[in-house]
């Protein structure tokens, strides 16, 4: 598959143009941003780390019956993927009281909840991703009732089917990120599933595997990817 022009350059990842209009490559880089880009920084490998992780998880899902932008790997760096309309809100499924969610509510990091939380955040860094609601998105026209409701059901199948599938490699899934877009008509999740959009935690210590080691500077911050990468891959 021929690469052409560079068309969106995002935090974490490139994507291009192929020859083929309804197909894109995706390119996972090492720059590590957080807090809305105002810290940066470098992950060495990370890029390697999120696609190889992105690529299986994308495929488990798709045996599972969720369907995704995923076509196939092309390197250790990028992915075929198909071209998506992305919808203009980021689903936010929590297991587990972490991150904005303790902050927003005053609430101690590590309550497990009774039943996973959805949220819908606005992409739009330069308002810091406000937390929005289904009535947002439809009387906005970012999505229909029918698109939403799918989005909804979508995303807590796939909660159930990552939460089994990393109680099996001794990690507890605490709270995790999606993105949806149009395909010719059908909605499809897209972008990545990563510890750089996962909170991940060894089950038993609570220890961090995901991209809050930038974030808070606890350091072995590679290997903590690595791991995650030697868990998920195998």
């Amino acid at each position: 598959m021929k690469r052409g022009k560079m068309i969106y350059e995002g935090k974490a990842k490139k994507v291009y143009e192929t020859d083929d209009p309804d197909l894109y490559i995706q390119e996972f880089k090492d720059d590590a941003t957080a807090f809305d880009a105002t810290k940066r920084g470098t992950i060495a490998g990370k890029g390697v780390v999120n696609n190889k992780i992105s690529s299986s998880l994308f495929t488990l899902l798709e045996k599972k019956g969720i369907p995704t932008h995923f076509v196939k790997l092309l390197s250790e760096r990028e992915m075929l993927v198909k071209r998506l309309e992305i919808i203009k809100a980021e689903v936010t499924i929590r297991n587990i009281v972490a991150g904005g969610m303790a902050k927003m509510l005053g609430l101690e990091e590590g309550i497990v909840l009774k039943e996973p939380v959805l949220e819908y955040h606005f992409k739009e860094d330069k308002l810091h991703d406000p937390l929005i609601n289904e009535y947002h998105l439809r009387a906005l026209g970012y999505a229909t009732a029918g698109e939403l409701d799918y989005v909804r059901d979508a995303s807590f199948k796939i909660n159930s089917i990552l939460k089994e599938f990393f109680n099996g490699v001794g990690i507890d899934l605490v709270d995790f990120k999606l993105e949806f877009g149009r395909h010719k008509g059908k909605v499809l999740l897209g972008d990545e599933i990563s510890p750089d959009t996962c909170r991940f935690w060894e089950k038993g210590t609570g220890r961090k595997l995901d991209k809050d080691r930038f974030r808070r500077d606890l350091g072995n911050i590679e290997e903590a990817y690595q791991e995650m990468l030697s868990r998920i891959v195998r």
